[in-house]
Order: C-alpha cells, then structure tokens, then sequence
C-alpha cells in the first residue's frame, strides 16, 4: 500500500497526527489525500497508548473532524469535544457549546505537523510505501522526543 490518493491538494498522502497539549507527538498514522479525516479518527485514537488515569480531559479538531460518530466515540470515553461546527450544520441549536480558549490551544497541534514538515525527507517522501514513510514519521518523533528530554536536563 503507498497510501497516495488526489485530494485539493493534488496528488499525494494525508498524515493524521495526534499531539499532546506540550507539542510532543503520541500517534500518527497515513492515509491516502482523499480519504476523509473523519473516517480515520478512531484509527489513530486508537493508536494512542495512554493509562487509564491519564485520558486527556478534551480533544480539539478542526471542522474535518465534526461528524457525529467523533463526537459520540469521545463522548463514550468521557471526552470533552473542541470542534467547530461545519457550515452545513446548525451551531445555534443550544445542544453543544464551542469552547474557544481551549481551541486556541489547537495550534500547538499545528506546529507540530510544521515541525514535521521541515524534516526533509518527510516533506519530500522519498520511501514509496506507507509503512516506510511512517516508520521514517515514527523516527522524527523519537528525535523530537530526545530533543524535550535533553533540553529538559540543563
């Protein structure tokens, strides 16, 4: 599988991160550019391997990740949903309440996918299938890792 697809994009893959509130990436995993982000995000949710005490109190999403189904999975793991409505659905509807403060937290999110993305090798994708360019993601987060840890120490 090389997990490449055409989004609006053009031609190429879509990488599904999740970071934790410090920037540290937990999980990643690569689909194809037309596949929805809805449809994967209990794939990488999943792939995160957290203990049961430390669940995160809430999960910020753009509007990709507003469907119903995200927001009942959360809802099932007692998980406070920070995701803007979409156009096409009713915000005023007195149900949900969009918390603005914690989406504003969401960026640390997007400069994590930044930071990737001046690894060279993972912005250009040299490895043709999807398990080597996700082993190659899995790398940069071990260096990213390494790189708190020692700044940390001094």
């Amino acid at each position: 599988d090389h997990a490449l697809g055409r989004s609006r994009g053009g031609f190429g893959s879509k990488l599904h991160l999740v970071a934790d509130g410090r920037g540290l990436p937990l999980a990643a995993h690569i689909t194809a550019g037309q596949i929805n982000e809805c449809t994967q995000f209990e794939a990488v949710m999943n792939r995160v391997r957290i203990g049961r005490s430390t669940r995160p109190q809430a999960v910020a999403g753009d509007k990709g990740y507003s469907f119903t189904a995200v927001r009942d999975w959360l809802r099932g793991h007692s998980i406070k949903a920070v995701i803007p409505r979409r156009k096409d659905q009713h915000p005023d509807d007195g149900r949900h309440r969009f918390d603005r403060r914690l989406y504003r937290r969401r960026s640390v999110v997007e400069q994590a996918v930044c930071w990737l993305k001046e690894c060279r090798r993972l912005s250009t994708r040299f490895e043709k299938l999807a398990v080597n360019f996700l082993a190659i993601i899995h790398l940069a987060f071990i260096e990213r890792y390494l790189r708190v840890a020692f700044s940390n120490r001094t």
